[in-house]
């Protein structure tokens, strides 16, 4: 549903951005990059079926270089989920390092932010919920969630 109006997120504690993603450096290696490709999309049905796991939520954007957003309820169950050895996540890593490591046909990156309260403001308009509007509480942008400052200042003070 379009929101014809500013909106914001509220998020009631700490949680984690992840951004990951691959880059396509030789195109021609199918065998390469593909299953790297595919392996995510097994992650996230993983993980969405078992919410226990700690991911809120993720959107993708494809191109040359990929990139995933994920939001998580910690760092510790990012990191755990990453080391399960009974999660899809470990045996991917593994055969990538197998089949391609350093060897320049596929690139992988990720970033982890840690975000505590009060750190962070968001601001959507004329947009369906999205991004952290998918995880936390999505309110209209006014009153004290008017202006970017007292977002921040908001967000200290969310339950």
């Amino acid at each position: 549903m379009l929101h014809k109006v500013r909106m914001t997120a509220k998020m009631d504690g700490p949680f984690v951005i992840f951004l990951i993603g691959m880059r396509i450096n030789k195109f021609w290696k199918f065998g390469k990059w593909w299953p790297v490709a595919s392996a995510m999309p097994k992650m996230i049905k993983e993980l969405m079926a078992n919410k226990s796991q700690g991911l809120l939520h993720a959107e993708t954007w494809f191109g040359r270089t990929t990139i995933m957003v994920q939001y998580w309820e910690s760092f510790e169950k990012l990191e755990a989920y990453a080391r399960n050895r009974n999660a899809s996540h470990l045996p991917a890593w593994q055969q990538f390092n197998k089949n391609v490591g350093s060897n320049g046909d596929v690139g992988i990156w990720h970033e982890t932010y840690l975000i505590e309260k009060g750190n962070y403001e968001c601001i959507y308009n004329n947009m369906p919920r999205f991004g952290l509007g998918k995880v936390g509480e999505f309110v209209e942008a006014k009153g004290n969630y008017h202006n970017a400052k007292d977002r921040l200042v908001a967000s200290r003070e969310a339950i």
